[in-house]
């Protein structure tokens, strides 16, 4: 059984969405990032960063696992599927899984705080965040032209990617002219799995699809969040 503490943000939706894929049971603790629930002692222990997702694993001695990534890769290795044995496909999933974590979650992070959370715009932040985020789905967009997946088969770089591109709406970056592009997301988005599991702890449809007053409210209220 695997204990998740996690949010809704695409980090975290990146352990349920692999979870759901996988078919593992698992158990929901909703942390509270404004009420400073990832700082508290409890948390710490698991996670010493202090951010979200981080797993209990029960199966092997209540062992913990944080950071996004790490949680995808232990999860497929208990699952035995999402990430191959063989070499060289292993090797293409966990490249792409990388061009996230060191790319597309950073970039569009970034891009998020300077375009919704800090209460003074700074445009050359804004305009350096997002257009290195529009590169990052350039790049994406050309390798999709000929391949269905990122690596050779439906993977977990597929998930950690799909979690934070979904979100470009909410960090001002315009996507749906990237055709290859846009026919992976859709075919992410029509998986059950998926579904499922971005609905883990709770939707926060407002990143995808929010009106803007909606926006400025939710902005206003997760700034202090940055500020932690």
């Amino acid at each position: 059984m695997i204990e998740l503490y996690t949010s809704p943000t695409p980090n975290g939706y990146k352990a349920s969405v692999t979870l759901e894929e996988l078919e593992l049971p698992y158990n929901v603790h909703a942390i509270d990032l404004q009420s400073g629930d990832q700082k508290k002692p409890e948390f710490l222990a698991m996670n010493p960063n202090g951010r979200i997702p981080a797993i209990i694993d029960r199966d092997f001695d209540d062992l913990p696992v944080f950071e996004s990534g790490a949680i995808m890769i232990h999860l497929a290795e208990k699952a035995g599927r999402l990430l191959p044995t063989e070499p060289q496909s292993r090797a293409r999933v966990l490249s792409w899984l990388m061009f996230q974590m060191g790319g597309i979650g950073p970039m569009m992070g970034q891009a998020n705080v300077f375009f919704r959370y800090f209460p003074e715009k700074i445009q050359p932040a804004i305009d350096r965040y997002q257009n290195e985020v529009r590169r990052l789905f350039e790049v994406m967009d050309t390798h999709l032209a000929e391949h269905e997946w990122l690596a050779d088969d439906f993977s977990i770089a597929d998930i950690a990617n799909w979690c934070w591109t979904r979100t470009a709406k909410w960090s001002g970056v315009e996507s749906r002219d990237l055709e290859h592009l846009s026919r992976w997301s859709t075919a992410m988005s029509a998986r059950p799995k998926c579904q499922a599991g971005v609905k883990v702890p709770f939707d926060l449809a407002l990143l995808i699809d929010g009106k803007e007053e909606e926006a400025e409210k939710f902005a206003k209220e997760a700034q202090n969040i940055v500020q932690r």
